[in-house]
């Protein structure tokens, strides 16, 4: 479970990292060809992304903009990007093959995955990356609401709430993580997953022309749920604070990357760099201004500088 407070102010979607004000060009190495001949930007840090048009930044790589996010925290020594996103490339191949290998299954009796053709997909997703891949849950990194706290060292290893805990030797992460993952292997094969808050946490919604629903990520197995549940689960959230968090909304790209930072910022702020965490919260505030979170953790990490 993603941990939710932070002195007492809630935390999902509230950090960012801010780079220095100064603009850096953007490197023709940074970028190539895909298939169509259009340029992918691939920018190689932070600074580089944040010196991007907003049109272009939006258009980065989901887990890329997220590895980006987690340069320089601990646990992220010698971040290996390129291969970093290799391997998800690699298991996105895996994921698509099984996929296509087992498609008779729902074709023969979809009523066995709920009449959803998006539902198979997403639970053979989930099938590869647990057997084949290992990916699970941080077992250390379990807790319950009544468990939660500002000093239970959630954010001391940026392994758990980055993708590079998933992709790298270990397999492990949290609600800050595995969500990410299934977007970002999901988007390679072309499945309309966007990332969704809620108090406390963070999920995965399929949201298609035709179909939408909610997917849990963190549990065994695959789960679907209505967003009335996600009012409740893992902590209650009020209408006044759904609204002023915005909460229960798929995130635009901007949304992303503020989630993104506001967890590289708690792990800024397990590590007692306030100055760091007070510049990712004020990006955050700017990126997202209508999130009111952003601003309440900005306050407090100035207070600590």
């Amino acid at each position: 479970m993603m941990k939710l407070l932070l002195f007492g102010i809630p935390l999902i979607g509230i950090i960012t990292w801010v780079a220095s004000g100064q603009k850096i060009a953007q490197r023709s190495a940074n970028s190539k060809a895909d298939s169509s001949g259009s340029r992918v930007i691939k920018p190689q840090t932070l600074e580089e992304l944040f010196a991007l048009p907003e049109t272009a930044r939006q258009s980065c790589d989901l887990a890329l903009v997220n590895l980006l996010c987690a340069q320089g925290l601990s646990g992220a020594d010698n971040l290996a990007q390129e291969s970093l996103l290799a391997t998800l490339d690699e298991w996105a191949r895996k994921v698509r093959s099984e996929t296509d290998r087992h498609l008779y299954r729902f074709q023969s009796r979809p009523d066995e995955y709920e009449n959803s053709e998006g539902y198979f997909r997403m639970l053979m997703m989930a099938v590869v990356l647990h057997e084949d891949f290992g990916v699970r849950y941080n077992p250390e990194r379990v807790a319950s609401p009544s468990e939660t706290s500002s000093r239970d060292g959630f954010f001391a290893d940026s392994r758990d709430v980055f993708l590079h805990g998933l992709l790298g030797s270990r397999r492990m992460g949290t609600c800050s993580s595995m969500p990410v993952l299934y977007a970002a292997v999901g988007r390679r094969l072309g499945y309309p997953l966007k990332l969704v808050t809620t108090k406390g946490h963070l999920f995965v919604r399929w949201e298609s022309a035709t179909e939408r629903f909610n997917v849990e990520t963190t549990g065994q197995g695959l789960s679907r749920f209505d967003d009335d549940y996600y009012k409740t689960w893992p902590f209650p959230a009020t209408e006044e604070e759904i609204q002023a968090e915005g909460y229960l909304k798929s995130l635009s790209p901007a949304g992303e990357l503020a989630v993104f930072l506001s967890i590289r910022g708690l792990c800024l702020m397990e590590a007692r760099r306030p100055t760091e965490a007070t510049n990712a919260f004020a990006h955050a505030a700017r990126l997202v201004p209508e999130v009111s979170g952003y601003k309440m953790l900005l306050a407090q990490a100035k207070s600590l500088k």
